[in-house]
Order: C-alpha cells, then structure tokens, then sequence
C-alpha cells in the first residue's frame, strides 16, 4: 500500500503546483506605480485574465530609471519570486533630461537594461520588454523629446530581440492609435493626462496590449 499511496501524493502535489497562478511582477516607474490604483491597467488587467491563472504585482516607483529598477531589483521584485517580470521603463530616462536636466545616456541605459535582463533570467524569471510609450502625444513628431524617445524605443527592441524576449511596443501601440483618434495633433489628452501619465483610454489601450502579450508568453 505504501508505493500506491506515495504515487497518490505525487499526483496530488502535482496537481497544487499546475493550479498554481503565474505570479507576474510589472517592474517600472510612477506609470506601473499608478497601474494597480482603481482604473489603472494592471487593475484592468486582472479583470481581464483569469484569476486562477495569473496574479498580478505591481512594483513601480515614480521617477525611476533603469539604474534605479536595477539597485532595487533584489527586495522588491526577487524577494516576490516570480515567474514573470514585465519590465517598463524608460520615459524618466529621456524625459528628466529636459525637465531635470538629468537623465541616462544610450550606453549607459543599454548596461543597466542588460544587467536587470540578466539577473531577473538568472533567478529563472521569464522577462518581458516595453517600450516607453509618450513624452506629448503629438503625431507629426513635433514633441520636444520624440528623437530621444524613439532612439530609446530601438534600443529597447534591439535588446529584446538579442535576448529572444517578448516585447509590448507601447511606443508603436500609442503612435498608431493618436494617427486615428488625435486628428487635432493634441499634445496630451487623448492617452494621456499631461503628456505621460495615463488617463481611461490610455490604461485600456496598455492592459490589451500587456494582455495579448501574457496569455502567450505568461503560461
């Protein structure tokens, strides 16, 4: 009887851990940071998925940069073990440059991206890659920071198809969806209240697209 009802345990136990949720983190800045409040687009998400097979963290920061995602890597996303880290950042990198007259260089963002990359795999975490989605929401590339924001937006598919990552182009979802709803060139209001922070629209558009994006690499 002892061999029967070990092989009994083992099925058990297997089952437990088939039904357990993909835990994704959503690792970023003051936008992920405002994504679990009500009507934020991890909010929406967890509404859109199904809630035995994901559970949603939020783990952003308001003003962080690359190099801030990776000093706090280890406490607020590893501690949490997950199996999924969604990585969104960027924006403050460009952005505090005109408005701090801060901000991170291009080689520098790479190093900082690649080290996050490689410590989030090492801990066995499958890793998914954003781009930075609107500094103004303009569409005829009149923003102040649009060159950066572009440039920034390369790098970041450029590594995530070095590393054969999944990748959220919010910078292209964005882009695309101002050419058919901004007809006034607007520079925020559309997906957005003040030109970054997202307003109704803009948490709807990034939980569609970070859903398409977890129903086929999250499981």
């Amino acid at each position: 009887m002892i061999k029967p009802l070990l092989f009994l345990v083992t099925l058990g136990l297997l089952a437990m851990s088939a039904a357990k949720p993909t835990r994704v983190v959503f690792f970023g800045d003051s936008i992920t940071q405002a994504g679990v409040n009500p009507g934020g687009y991890i909010d929406r998400l967890r509404k859109m998925v199904p809630a035995d097979q994901f559970e949603l963290i939020g783990a952003g920061i308001g003003g962080n940069k690359i190099y801030d995602l990776f000093l706090r890597m280890d406490e607020d996303v590893l501690a949490k073990q997950p199996d999924v880290v969604v990585v969104w950042v960027g924006v403050n990198d460009v952005w505090h440059k005109a408005s701090y007259g801060t901000g991170t260089d291009p080689d520098k963002f790479v190093k900082f991206y690649e080290a996050v990359v490689k410590k989030l795999k090492a801990a066995n975490a499958r890793v998914i890659l954003c781009t930075p989605a609107a500094i103004g929401e303009k569409t005829d590339f009149s923003n102040q920071q649009d060159g950066d924001l572009n440039q920034y937006s390369q790098l970041i598919r450029d590594l995530a198809k070095r590393q054969n990552l999944p990748l959220v182009d919010l910078r292209k979802a964005f882009l695309e969806y101002n050419l058919k709803n901004n007809p006034e060139n607007k520079e925020k209001g559309v997906l957005t209240t003040d030109r970054v922070h997202l307003n109704d629209a803009g948490n709807q558009l990034v939980a569609e697209q970070m859903k398409a994006i977890l129903m086929t690499a999250g499981k």
